[in-house]
This record gives structure tokens, sequence and C-alpha cells, in this order.
């Protein structure tokens, strides 16, 4: 085959190689001394690569320095990465509200993550001292189709498929116990109590996966002090609903029902502590403890009762379900503590759900949760190996 002048180009320097028509040099190989520039026509039959041998053999053909790039340690994972559409809204939002030129730390803060189709519940921006984290939400989807509702069944995706039987209204909620006021309380006069506040708190559960959650509420507070809990109330112990004709797992014996959790008064007091309305800016699904619930970001997860139909002032220490189920493994506090191991799940790292699927890199778990500013004091002193 003769070349031509369409074909014409640089000479490989490769020796013996035979001319080809037409293929055209690409951009990057004439930016590192690999052939003709941009627009010539490759004049022969070589592959893209040339091989090291011809490079160190022709001056036509430099040898191109070999570029590495070791990650630092504060680059961040792909995995934490805001996606663009994130990104994308954040700018219209801040667009709209001109904050085009805001601040480095309102930039900073998290996208607004999207939620489902229920009613909407708004909340202001919690005001109260980390209440709310910089880490990115989990998404809505994620963080209402992975769920331990036992009530339901003890697979994580059974809330969400077996939870629509539940009946949230009428709802009624008994304050009771060691206290000057108790009352019965309708969820429409609890949802007024308050001001509604949004918190972006980390969820840790003990099985060693974790979730960030915006969640709608007050401090769980606000309702305490209304009882006007006496000298006597040393502790605050939760009762959930517990009915077989809507919670086909209340029917199994895996736990004694129904679900009982408990705090100490000043834990139930802490401002960090939350009476639970709502999530993603609407109501709470089902599946995730409608209509009101704990969020307790400092402990494990379930230490969060879910569908609390009875508050109790007391004065000793409440028998909470699963201490009840296996006191060897579950301890009243519950604090998240990376140095205290579970029998079954080390607590020194955690899987945050959504980040890359089940090959997603463990993060190491902080102690509290990382809220150990805020609550640390409330066990100064304490053996927390012994009082896990």
């Amino acid at each position: 085959m003769k070349r031509t002048a369409q074909s014409a180009g640089r000479p490989c320097p490769r020796p013996g190689c035979k001319p080809r028509r037409g293929a055209v040099w690409r951009r990057t190989r004439a930016a590192v001394g690999y052939g003709p520039g941009p627009g010539q026509a490759r004049a022969c039959r070589c592959k893209l690569r040339p091989a090291p041998a011809d490079r160190m053999a022709s001056p036509a053909a430099p040898k191109a320095p070999m570029l590495i790039r070791t990650p630092a340690p504060h680059d961040p994972l792909p995995s934490e990465i805001t996606p663009r559409s994130a990104y994308l809204n954040r700018r219209a939002a801040l667009a709209s509200l001109g904050l085009a030129a805001a601040s480095p730390l309102a930039l900073a803060q998290p996208a607004p993550a999207g939620g489902g189709k229920l009613a909407k519940l708004p909340g202001a921006r919690s005001a109260v001292p980390g209440a709310v984290v910089i880490d990115k939400p989990t998404s809505y989807a994620d963080a209402t189709s992975y769920n331990n509702f036992y009530e339901f069944g003890t697979d994580k995706a059974d809330p969400a498929q077996y939870a629509h039987t539940l009946k949230t209204r009428p709802w009624t909620v008994s304050v009771e116990g060691e206290c000057a006021k108790p009352g019965r309380y309708g969820i429409e006069d609890l949802l007024k109590l308050a001001p509604m506040e949004e918190r972006l708190y980390r969820l840790r559960c003990v099985e060693g996966w974790s979730m960030v959650i915006p969640w709608e509420g007050y401090s769980l507070s606000e309702l305490l002090k209304l009882a006007q809990p006496t000298s006597k109330a040393k502790y605050v112990e939760f009762t959930s609903l517990a009915d077989k004709a809507q919670m086909p797992g209340v029917r199994s014996g895996v736990l004694d029902w129904p679900y009982i959790e408990g705090l100490r008064i000043d834990e139930a007091m802490h401002p960090l502590a939350m009476l639970v309305f709502g999530m993603y800016g609407e109501i709470l699904p089902n599946q995730n403890g409608a209509p009101l619930r704990l969020a307790l970001p400092w402990k494990y997860g379930f230490k969060s009762a879910k569908s609390i139909v009875k508050i109790r002032f007391v004065e000793t220490e409440p028998r909470s379900s699963w201490t009840k189920a296996a006191q060897q493994e579950y301890g009243f506090y519950s604090n998240v503590n990376p140095n205290v191991p579970h029998p079954r799940w080390s607590q020194a790292a955690e899987r945050r759900i959504g980040e890359d699927g089940l090959f997603a890199k463990k993060r190491p778990t902080l102690m509290f949760n990382g809220y150990e500013a805020q609550v640390g004091q409330l066990y100064a002193g304490m053996d927390l190996k012994r009082f896990y």
C-alpha cells in the first residue's frame, strides 16, 4: 500500500512499520511526544501505545514520565464526595435565598435530602449544640427501607413491607408515675406543644451500621417538664404499642412484648434527647416509628423507642426489653463506645448505609457517636466498660 497525500503525516519511528490511511492521532499522544499533532493523519498500523523498547531506541519518541498520584491521608473517599445532583440542588437553594456569596460555613452545611409523599412537617434548624452535624444525610429510600422494628418482623425489609397496617390516628400518649401532673396527650396536642426543629443526627446501630437522618421534633424535656417529675423520679420508662392485630411481629416470641426502654432522668432531660414526629421534612413513615419516637444520637439505635404510647417516671432502673432478652449483650446505658465490643459485633468501626454498598470502607466509630462534647459529663467518673 502506497502512502498518499491524504494519509501523509509524521513518519513512524518504528522500523519496518507498514503505512495506514485515515486514523488520526489523539491529542493526548501528541502532548507527550508520541507522534503527530492533533489533526495529522497516522501513517502506520502501530498500536496506539509504543512499546517501551521503541521509546528507548528512537529519539523521535522521547520517554514520557510516569505520573503516579498517591492519595493523601486527608483526601476524601469517593463515597464522601457530594453527588452532583445534591450539589446542584444546594446551589439552586442558595440562589433562591440570595445566598450565592454565603460564608464557607454556610456552604458546608449538608444539602437537604428528598423525602417521600407523606404530609409535610417542616422544622426550623435547631440551635441546640450538637444538633446539626455536617455529615451527608442518608437517602430517604435507604432510611425508610432498612430498619429494625421487630413489631413488624426481624428482617430489615419487614417494617417497610408490613407497617402499612399501623393506624396512627387517633393516638394517645399517657404520661404517669412519679410526677405532679400526669396526663394523657393526643398526638395533635403533642405536635403543637413546642416549635418543630430539624436536627441532623447520626444513628448508630449496635449491629455495626449507621445512618445520618434529618429528624423533625423537639427536645423530650419539653414534654417531661409539663408533668413536673417529683424527687422520686430517677428514671423514665418508655412503652411502645404492642398490638397483634396491627403488628404481625408481636405474635412472635422474639421479645417480651410490649417493647420497653428506659433512661436516667438526666439523660431524658438532656437537650439532645429528642421526641420525634417526622423525618426529611415530613411526618414519620410507619416503618420508622410513627407517629412519635425517640432519637438519642449518642446511644445505640435500639434505645430510641418507637410508636410510644406510655411514658412513666419511676424510682428504680427500668428493665428494658433487650436487657431482659440478653443481659450479657445489652446493658441499660448502651452508649456508643468503640472500646466495648458486643459479643457478636465489634464496635470499633461502622458501615454507613448508602456508601458504595456492601463494599464500602468502614469508618471508625466515635465515642458517644461523636457527641462526647455534649453528653460526656453525664457519665463523668463512671466505668463505661462496666456500665455499658
